[in-house]
């Protein structure tokens, strides 16, 4: 992977065929961002190799290729292109040119209900996602925490929420996840209450 483009979107899972190609990628309404405050631009990827892209008042129809490397030639407006695939997440595709240094980026609504036209919409969507995410995560899930150097726990997030309520600890009582070692994330049970 290119070092710019990891130091750009950070965690990214190159593309699976057996993991993403038919329940992730294949007739999926991919938006791409790059540019969506001129033009929008909806890419889906058809599994007989044809790719659409759809824009405000036309669709156009162009084809694609994946060889066994999992490289990906695409045929744009530009001429051929050949781009690597990777995930940030089920719903982030970014497709990393070969040959410059450049990537597109996309974000898959076939899922989604609202538009999204322009860039404050993609803002909403990705921080409307990492937010579902993260109560997810922390919903069910243990933490210890530290009070007066003694170390209790694990507790649920509404454990700990509740001992708060009834004043039996602060609120400020550094927390850690039930497979962290230390406290060195510097997190609050506050900061766990905010999140649910």
């Amino acid at each position: 992977m290119k070092d710019y483009l990891h130091k750009t979107i950070p965690n990214l899972q190159p593309f699976n065929y057996a993991r993403h190609y038919d329940d992730l990628f294949i007739d999926q309404q991919w938006v791409l961002v790059n540019g969506i405050s001129e033009k929008k631009s909806i890419y889906t990827f058809k599994a007989d190799n044809i790719l659409e892209i759809s824009r405000k008042e036309s669709v156009i129809e162009t084809s694609w290729t994946l060889n066994i490397n999992n490289v990906f030639s695409i045929e744009t407006e530009d001429g051929l292109i050949t781009v690597k695939a990777y995930f940030k997440d089920d719903d982030v595709l970014v497709l990393n040119h070969q040959n410059k240094e450049e990537f597109a980026l996309f974000i898959n609504t076939t899922n989604y209900d609202q538009d999204l036209d322009s860039v404050a919409d993609v803002q909403n969507f990705l921080k409307e996602k990492y937010k579902q995410k993260v109560s997810k995560l922390i919903y069910g899930h243990e933490f210890y925490y530290i009070e007066k150097s003694e170390e209790f726990g694990p507790y649920t997030v509404e454990a700990l929420s509740e001992k708060v309520k009834k004043e039996k600890i602060s609120a400020y009582c550094f927390v850690r996840d039930v497979n962290e070692y230390d406290y060195s994330k510097r997190l609050r049970i506050y900061d766990l209450i905010k999140e649910l």
